[in-house]
């Protein structure tokens, strides 16, 4: 009789333990390619493609939640060794070293790979007295041989300043002139206002033409053309844009990778192939983006009349 007492008061105790807990106390939930909840990190050069990646993914599939946050791509990686991060989508896949020493540390290599084709833009004033650019010219910017201020979008170590200074300058260091606003949205501002700046950021913040925002910038701001490098002609210069991207035109091209920390076929395994698949690959080519897993091709047709 009192084990059977003291029984039902641990019971009891129990429930009213489990019923006092606060109403914000999350509940973490195994999840699935098409429900759950999951914290994924992304490279904030890419938050206009991506927001749009995540709207229709959320209205296709209501029972999930991704929760995004878009900061510089060095510290995206170090949200990867986090074991609340499941992805990071950024401009660079792992290494080998890296993929070894997550492997070592999860016992299995986290997936990554290519989802589209991106490009640094060089903006400038529309009263600016340039915006054709050889490839050296570029360069003479970046390392300070050229003064005129260079304007990066951010204060530390983004895709867009790792991209410069490994394809550029090889490796070499900026020059005193090249300063750093807080984000993509604080170059676009600068440039907008001041004809003696040359502005770098991602695409997605300024290819955009169905974009009303993008549009307006286009006001204010000029798209630069770049010295082609890989063109047989010489004297080709190309403005960012997803044909030039395609073409390989346009020489501050860059890819667009995921890397998936999932070793089961979970929400990150569904938003992967969200983003691999025909709807995904067709937000990337409507962002003016050059999709790297499909390719859409325009068809003439006709059709006959009996």
């Amino acid at each position: 009789m009192i084990q059977k007492i003291n029984f039902y008061v641990l019971l009891t105790g129990c429930m009213i333990f489990f019923s006092c807990k606060s109403p914000d106390t999350v509940v973490e939930v195994g999840d699935t390619p098409t429900q759950g909840t999951i914290r994924i990190s992304v490279d904030e050069s890419f938050k206009p493609v991506i927001e749009e990646q995540l709207s229709v993914h959320h209205a296709s599939f209501p029972n999930t939640n991704i929760v995004v946050s878009y900061k510089p791509e060095a510290d995206c990686f170090r949200d990867l060794q986090n074991d609340s991060t499941r992805m990071v989508i950024v401009a660079r896949g792992l290494t080998e070293k890296e993929a070894e020493i997550y492997k070592s540390s999860l016992s299995y290599k986290p997936q990554y790979a290519e989802l589209a084709y991106d490009a640094v833009a060089v903006i400038v004033n529309v009263k600016a007295k340039d915006s054709i650019f050889t490839f050296s010219d570029i360069r003479d910017i970046l390392s300070g041989k050229n003064n005129i201020t260079a304007i990066m979008d951010g204060k530390s170590a983004t895709s867009t300043v790792r991209y410069l200074k490994d394809s550029v300058l090889k490796q070499g260091e900026f020059g005193k002139n090249v300063v750093a606003a807080g984000n993509s949205q604080e170059v676009i501002d600068i440039v907008a206002k001041r004809a003696d700046v040359v502005g770098f950021v991602g695409l997605s913040w300024v290819g955009d033409s169905y974009d009303p925002k993008q549009v307006a910038y286009l006001s204010k701001i000029r798209l630069s053309r770049v010295e082609c490098t890989a063109c047989l002609e010489r004297n080709v210069f190309a403005k960012p844009s997803q044909a030039t991207i395609t073409r390989g035109e346009y020489p501050l091209a860059r890819p667009l990778f995921y890397i998936l920390k999932e070793n089961t076929a979970g929400l990150g395994t569904g938003f992967m192939n969200f983003m691999s698949m025909e709807r995904g690959q067709l937000i990337f080519r409507r962002a003016f983006l050059a999709p790297a897993k499909m390719a859409f091709h325009r068809r003439s047709g006709s059709i006959k009349e009996e």
